[in-house]
């Protein structure tokens, strides 16, 4: 029993997992408020263009 819990307490295979998962979600937050951004930009040039026709 006492071998049990130690290998359970030394086993890091979901570790990997975790770390590919924080690395996506940190990912899809940038490109969420990078497009958040770039798409207030070309709505503005969409109005500025129509605006001078």
């Amino acid at each position: 029993m006492k071998l049990l819990f130690k290998n359970l307490m030394n086993d890091e295979s979901g570790q990997d997992l975790i770390e590919y998962a924080l690395i996506a979600a940190l990912i899809a937050l940038g490109a969420i408020v990078a497009m958040g951004s770039l798409s207030n930009k070309i709505s503005n040039e969409f109005n500025t263009i129509g605006n001078s026709l």
